[in-house]
C-alpha cells in the first residue's frame, strides 16, 4: 500500500523543490507563476465518462454524459449491465464505447476490476489494472491517477501538449518522444505530477 500522498495544496512547495532541481522551471516559474490544483471525482462514474469523452470536445461529450445521467441517475456497474445497450446508442455512445463500458461493468461486479480498490495499489500496480480494461491505454490511466488519486509523482509522457510544452522549456528544436521525455524529467521525482501541471500551465501562458 502507498504511503499518504501529499495533497496538492502543496503546489507551492512542490514548485519550490522543482525549481532547485531543474533550472529551466527555475527560469521560466517567474514568468507564468505556479499552476493551479486540479482534482477530478474517482469511482466508476469518472471511467464511464473517460470512454464517453474519447476522441470528444467537451462540449460533446458532457453533453452524452447528461443524457447517459438522466438515463441512470446513479451510475454504477449494475446499471450499466441492465441497460439495453441501444438506449446508450440513442444517448450518443458508439457501439465501440458501449462495448467498453460494458466491458468495465463486467469486470467491476466480476471483481477483477474495482475502482475503489486502486486506492490501496501501487502507481504501477494501479496503472496496470486500468489498463487491462478495453478502451484504456497509459494516458488514460496516468490522468486518473494524478487528477481523481491524487498521485503526486505522474508523469503522463503520452500528452502532446506536454511534450510540446517540455521541448519549449528546454529550448530543443522538437517536442521529445515520450521515452525522451520520461527522461527528461526523472529528476522532478517525487513531484513530477505538479511538474506535468506546470507544463501545461507553460504550455497556455508561454511569454513569447
Amino acid at each position: 500500500m502507498p504511503a499518504d500522498t501529499p495533497s496538492f495544496n502543496t503546489i507551492e512547495h512542490a514548485m519550490a523543490e522543482l525549481a532547485k532541481a531543474d533550472p529551466d522551471i527555475a527560469r521560466a516559474l517567474p514568468l507564468v507563476g505556479a499552476p493551479s490544483p486540479r482534482e477530478r471525482d474517482k469511482g466508476f462514474a469518472t471511467f464511464f465518462s473517460t470512454i464517453v469523452s474519447q476522441q470528444l470536445s467537451t462540449e460533446a461529450a458532457r453533453a452524452i454524459m447528461g443524457r447517459v445521467n438522466t438515463l441512470l441517475p446513479e451510475l454504477h456497474a449494475k446499471a450499466v449491465i441492465e441497460i439495453e445497450g441501444q438506449a446508450l446508442r440513442d444517448a450518443g455512445l458508439s457501439w465501440r464505447k458501449i462495448e467498453y463500458a460494458k466491458g468495465l461493468a463486467e469486470a467491476e461486479l466480476a471483481g477483477t476490476f474495482s475502482a475503489v480498490g486502486l486506492e490501496q495499489l501501487s502507481d504501477d500496480e494501479a496503472i496496470a489494472a486500468i489498463t487491462e480494461l478495453r478502451g484504456f491505454g497509459r494516458w488514460s490511466a496516468e490522468i486518473y491517477l494524478m487528477f481523481s488519486l491524487q498521485r503526486p509523482d505522474i508523469f503522463p509522457a503520452d500528452d502532446l501538449a506536454l511534450r510540446v510544452a517540455l521541448g519549449r522549456l528546454k529550448g530543443m528544436d522538437d517536442k521529445p518522444t515520450p521515452k525522451q521525455a520520461r527522461q527528461l524529467v526523472e529528476h522532478w521525482s517525487p513531484w513530477r505530477s505538479v511538474g506535468s501541471l506546470f507544463l501545461w500551465h507553460y504550455y497556455r501562458g508561454e511569454p513569447l
